[in-house]
């Protein structure tokens, strides 16, 4: 079932794709640095290999940072994207509204123009205080203020993003894979970087034209797709969180404290969404791998079903997947997604490799080599 199967392509030219390092060029896509993220051009690729036309309706049950929704925009499609986490959820939001440049730039300067309040910094997390300089703490908590109390939607939603963008680069945070590191070093400001960042953004908004839009973005779990009807998608780009690597709750702690009001102790996290779960079910096959893949795998599960729910009969998937990483073995996802969407009743159009990474215990023994791939699949 979980043997390489199914036919299989090598395009390591395509692996720079998988990365979000293009998209720090491109206008609105570049508003929040995520690690994990794909880039535009990959989505724009895979929208053109699954012969999809203006009208379609594109889902990300993983949407991360909203590229696959923001890309569709601009391609006359109809994004619809779903995440767990509230911080990506809204990141997602605030890239694929529709904006009146003018509106927001007299949003932004009246915004600056007002008083700064004297918040108190009580009731805040250890983290949260160790992530910034007194004084751009101070000043991010006045500006979160005046934000919430904007009347009209849109511009509250960009202004936050505005925020969000600006108090994470004036803080002291580094993001050490799934690591969260605080190194003092002179941190400019808040206040001018937010309205440096703000400009820019507004900038942005001014040159980028749609085709469609606004896209639905939603704040839920992938397992559950409840929001979305049968066979109502003509196509699903994704690229759900990898096996064993990176925990998004722990990394974004800091934001989603300030901006969303949670605490690490309230996203009870299991391997794919940010709610609690039942025990996993048992799946053949993979009763010698480590507990975390079987949960991971059992999630997944769930995910691919509804996956096959939503798709329209036709309808064609593509899904980016990395191997995980063990101390003793490297565990091929790409190999096991595909079995796992083929028992469901898919059909597995073929593995792309796009990435291979060498993966080494305690930095001597070599395990293997870990491969990224993209998963193509037809219902």
């Amino acid at each position: 079932m979980f043997e390489a199967a199914f036919p299989v392509e090598e395009r390591y030219d395509l692996w720079r794709l998988a990365t979000f390092t293009l998209n720090k060029r491109i206008p609105i896509h570049r508003w929040f640095y995520f690690k994990e993220g794909f880039s535009r051009d990959l989505v724009v690729m895979l929208l053109e290999e699954l012969g999809l036309a203006e009208g379609c309706v594109v889902l990300d049950p993983f949407v991360g940072s909203g590229t696959t929704p923001l890309t569709c925009m601009e391609l006359g499609m109809k994004g619809v994207g779903v995440d767990a986490s509230p911080l990506a959820a809204f990141v997602s939001i605030a890239k694929t509204r529709i904006y009146n440049h003018e509106e927001l730039r007299r949003a932004l300067d009246t915004l600056l123009s007002s008083r700064p309040s004297q918040p108190s910094l009580e009731g805040l997390g250890t983290k949260v205080k160790r992530a910034y300089p007194r004084r751009n703490l101070v000043e991010l908590l006045s500006l979160r203020e005046a934000i919430e109390e904007v009347e009209q939607e849109d511009v509250r939603i960009f202004l936050k993003m505005a925020l969000i963008n600006a108090a994470s680069k004036a803080s002291y945070i580094f993001r050490d894979g799934s690591v969260l590191r605080f190194i003092k070093r002179p941190i400019p400001p808040l206040r001018p970087f937010f309205r440096r960042i703000a400009q820019s953004m507004i900038d942005d908004v001014r040159r980028v034209r749609f085709s469609s839009g606004p896209a639905t973005i939603l704040e839920g779990d992938a397992r559950r797709l409840d929001s979305i009807e049968d066979e109502s998608v003509e196509a699903i780009i994704t690229s759900p969180p990898y096996l064993n690597k990176i925990e998004y709750t722990k990394v974004y702690e800091v934001e989603l404290e300030l901006f969303f009001k949670k605490r690490e102790q309230d996203l009870v996290r299991s391997y794919i969404g940010l709610v609690g779960r039942e025990a996993p079910r048992v799946i053949e096959g993979l009763e010698e791998l480590p507990d975390s893949a079987k949960l991971y795998f059992s999630d997944m599960m769930d995910c691919l079903e509804e996956m096959w729910r939503v798709l329209k009969n036709g309808g064609r998937a593509a899904i980016v997947v990395a191997g995980g990483v063990y101390p003793d073995r490297i565990v091929e996802s790409d190999y096991i997604l595909a079995g796992l969407a083929r028992e469901i009743g898919f059909t597995v159009e073929k593995i792309r490799v796009i990435g291979r990474r060498v993966a080494t215990s305690g930095r001597v023994h070599r395990i293997g080599a870990a491969r990224e791939s993209i998963i193509y699949l037809r219902k």
